[in-house]
């Protein structure tokens, strides 16, 4: 029906069938011909003869706005498929966050490859100030952080919110299959290295609890925690979002539910600059994720 709302805005704006028949290289009885198909379609008659002029009805004036702002919107959209097979495939650059590296990176290039294996992904990561630094720049278009931002110059699209959990191999007997908060202090724990959000959220429980555990290592990475844990008999907090059923498993460690560590919550987010410097099917697919 886009052709046939076409050829109507063109009578409207031209105010005249035989003018617009000629700009259309049709002749007078085959546009009215399909004007009168579309008042069929619609069910209603778009124009009233008064004299010789043509006026519009109610409907035709309703439809007259919406033939524009359809044919507002197939230019868009014709100029998107444009710009996309122009440029072939189409390149991205994402940044993450040390901790989202290790726990949302991969499974969300997965995805971003499944739904779009058009793409061209590059990924480049560094602490949180640092990344959302590199979108500021344009240097990347999209990064995912662990924390909310407000930054009149980037969006911010909220993805899921994480918690902190307990995270302890089986070699280390605990005598209550529910502890509290307070159970952190003085126990053997392997941290990750300061000036991270996971870190950050890490001293904000020991400070809200005035908890002291004892402190083994600090490393910058989750898989080295993980593997280290029962060679020091120690535990651990990690994010939500990195645990997997086949991790513990094979690692064997088991989750210790507390109640507080529910409470810690932030929210993984995605931030972007402008999307008007977006490629067109990024900014759609960005849209997609807000839905």
């Amino acid at each position: 029906m886009i052709e046939e709302f076409n050829m109507f805005a063109a009578i409207v704006e031209h105010s005249s069938m035989n003018k617009a028949a000629a700009l259309l290289n049709l002749s007078q009885p085959a546009l009215s011909r399909k004007i009168a198909k579309l008042e069929e379609e619609i069910g209603a008659k778009l124009f009233e003869r008064v004299g010789k002029r043509l006026e519009l009805t109610r409907v035709g004036q309703l439809t007259y706005e919406y033939a524009v702002n359809l044919r507002r919107l197939h230019r868009r959209y014709m100029d998107s498929v444009s710009e996309y097979t122009a440029a072939g495939r189409t390149s991205i650059t994402i940044g993450a966050s040390l901790t989202t590296l290790q726990t949302t990176l991969p499974d969300f290039i997965k995805t971003l490859n499944a739904s779009h294996p058009e793409f061209d992904i590059k990924a480049v990561t560094g602490k949180t100030h640092e990344i959302v630094s590199l979108v500021r720049d344009n240097k990347a278009d999209i990064a995912i952080i662990a924390s909310m931002i407000e930054d009149s110059q980037l969006h911010c699209v909220p993805l899921f919110d994480d918690h902190l959990l307990l995270v302890i191999p089986t070699s280390v007997s605990i005598t209550s299959q529910e502890l509290t908060i307070e159970d952190l202090n003085g126990l053997p724990m392997i941290l990750f290295s300061k000036g991270t959000w996971y870190r950050r959220l890490t001293d904000e429980v020991f400070a809200k609890y005035h908890l002291q555990p004892d402190v083994r290592m600090e490393i910058d990475s989750f898989e080295a925690i993980v593997r280290l844990l029962h060679t020091c008999r120690a535990a651990t907090l990690l994010p939500q979002s990195y645990m997997r059923k086949q991790l513990l498993a094979d690692n064997e460690l088991i989750v210790v539910p507390i109640r507080e560590l529910e409470e810690t919550k932030r929210t993984t987010c995605l931030i972007h600059n402008d999307p008007s410097d977006l490629h067109p099917a990024v900014r759609r697919w960005i849209a997609e994720l807000g839905q």
